[in-house]
């Protein structure tokens, strides 16, 4: 089924829903959203979601890319949440291991104070207990020749060693996202992109039940009513707008801030843990996707969380604060940058960073005596299964159902990997035998098999059926044609930006496909039946949307940006810090 054909049987769908109502419409496609469409719809609940733009397309595709704990909530006492997410960290590392990796951190020491040393070692100590059933490896000191031997760049200057520990990473976000996605499709679930909810379908007016949507399909220009039993409004940073009816008059629920993360040329080994030295704020340098990714920031924001990006004063903070702990890396070298909005709890008084992470579930019949929809308040990429299975739980508990969730234990589509033990084993044995076979290197079984796991052999199939799509997408390019048919067909990709910047990693490329595009866009013109006129319009919306990436970063002669490359301290926390 191609993508216009796919997106008018969902719309057909969902019209329907006038005469036979889902059980429950999810409004928002991120990773909280498109979760909880697959706990609800694996429990057998008939299950729609709409979303403004695209999957993963907000605050989902902004993060650091980690799947951990939260080491600095330590800080702020929140041992609940720290318990939480890591025993959510073991989960994913379970049922994705195609998508989620272990990785081991590095957290440097400066400084004599022997107070600070015992503060340090006893947090490591409780982030282990914390981790009682975890199966990554437990804490280690590293001293001061080991930890240079091992990250020879870092400044030697007061350096007493490093407590090596593990996290998970998950490079590709967007992936996790658009897998929910398909096992929620595949067990029923509607899913429309690129529909914007216009406002709430109450029952009586506008005070009554909220009975669903009315969403406006922004590609064909159509409206069309979408009922549901009950309504999830999980819009992120978008929530209190989304709100705004249901809370006419009531101050806003969140408090938004926005983080910045630096794409850089590799400038570390290993992934490090860092404290700013301007105002101690702990930050990442992590190695991601052949690039350095540096971040993040945390300021108060108050505009449109689509037009939230990086300014050059979060730029040079990043730069520079990485710089003074490794004085030789490229940090002031930016490829691009992104910038994400956190949607918090509102707290007054409270500093950004001390705000908690733990999401809130609103029934808004408990609240403001308005049946029919319940929100989702904050949350993070690792404890997104834990909320969608406590939504689950309360959906089942208002619509009267006795069921249970089990995405605990359930793989994700591209997470079974049959006899192999892990992801290494399953390209060596089933991935790259087929790819030989059909022209592509090694390089690139190992490309597919890290993007999208078992579903690669997806990939491998249409390639088998048509050699022409076993031709890479583009001279250079390790991503195959058959790739980009497979999107469009089965994963709701409409538009260029859908494809390389949420479907494949091309958009995550230092040069972010740019060399490729037309090379692609020509390719996706030819899948979809885009005219000239079509296609220079796709190119445009791509460059329009790396616009604020690519804004900032340096030039091709390598302009440093701008800030102090002269300081010696680490951006660590020294003594009695």
């Amino acid at each position: 089924m191609n993508t216009s054909e796919q997106r008018r049987t969902t719309v057909e769908a969902l019209r329907a829903t006038r005469e036979h109502p889902l059980d429950v419409l999810v409004v928002g496609g991120g990773i909280v959203g498109a979760g909880i469409a697959r706990d609800a719809a694996l429990r057998g609940f008939r299950v729609g979601l709409v979303e403004q733009r695209d999957l993963a397309s907000g605050t989902s595709s902004r993060p650091t890319r980690l799947i951990h704990g939260g080491l600095r909530y330590l800080e702020n006492y929140d041992f609940g949440l720290v318990r939480e997410d890591l025993r959510e960290r073991e989960i994913l590392l379970r049922v994705a291991p195609h998508l989620v990796f272990p990785l081991p951190f590095l957290l440097p020491q400066y400084g004599r104070s022997q107070a600070y040393q015992a503060k340090l070692s006893a947090g490591m100590l409780l982030y282990d207990l914390l981790s009682y059933d975890k199966s990554l490896p437990s804490r280690r000191w590293l001293s001061r020749e080991q930890l240079l031997a091992t990250e020879p760049g870092i400044d030697p200057e007061g350096l007493q060693g490093a407590w090596r520990y593990y996290d998970a990473q998950v490079p590709y976000v967007e992936r996790l996202v658009v897998e929910n996605a398909l096992d929620a499709a595949a067990h029923g679930a509607h899913i429309l992109t690129h529909a914007r909810v216009e406002r709430f379908l109450r029952q009586s007016g506008t005070a009554g039940t909220v009975t669903g949507a009315l969403v406006r399909d922004t590609l064909g220009g159509g409206e069309l009513e979408v009922r549901a039993h009950l309504t999830i409004n999980a819009t992120g940073p978008w929530l209190d707008r989304t709100d705004g009816e249901i809370r006419p008059g009531r101050p806003p629920l969140l408090r938004l801030t926005k983080g910045v993360h630096l794409v850089t040329p590799p400038g570390t080994r290993h992934a490090h843990v860092l404290f700013s030295q301007t105002d101690g704020r702990l930050f990442f340098v992590v190695p991601w996707h052949g690039c350095s990714l540096v971040g993040t920031t945390d300021t108060d924001y108050h505009g449109d969380p689509a037009d939230a990006a990086a300014d050059q004063e979060d730029v040079t903070y990043l730069s520079t604060e990485a710089r003074r702990a490794f004085p030789q890396a490229p940090f002031d070298q930016v490829h691009y940058t992104w910038a994400g909005v956190r949607a918090l709890g509102r707290v007054e008084g409270v500093q950004e960073g001390k705000v908690s992470r733990k999401h809130k579930l609103l029934d808004h019949e408990a609240r403001e005596g308005v049946p029919g929809i319940v929100s989702v308040v904050g949350g993070k990429i690792t404890a997104y299964r834990g909320i969608a299975e406590e939504v689950g739980d309360l959906v089942s508990t208002k619509l009267g159902r006795t069921t249970r969730g089990y995405t605990d234990r359930r793989p994700f589509p591209g997470g079974t990997l049959g006899q192999s033990a892990d992801l290494a084993s399953f390209v060596a044995t089933e991935l790259r035998p087929r790819a030989l076979s059909l022209g592509l290197d090694a390089a690139q079984a190992e490309r597919l098999g890290r993007l999208y796991g078992a579903l690669a052999h997806e990939v491998l199939d249409l390639a088998e059926r048509d050699r022409g799509l076993a031709e890479r997408l583009a001279p250079g390019s390790l991503a195959v044609a058959a790739e980009l048919a497979r999107a469009i067909d089965r994963e709701w990709t409409i538009t260029l930006p859908d494809f390389l910047l949420r479907r494949s990693d091309l958009g995550l490329n230092a040069d972010q496909a740019l060399p490729h595009l037309d090379a692609i866009a020509t390719r996706m013109a030819a899948l979809c039946g885009w005219d000239a006129t079509d296609t220079d319009a796709q190119v445009a919306a791509y460059r329009a949307e790396l616009d604020p990436m690519r804004r900032l970063s340096s030039s091709s002669e390598g302009r440093a940006v701008p800030g102090d490359r002269t300081a010696r301290r680490p951006g660590l926390v020294a003594a009695g810090g």
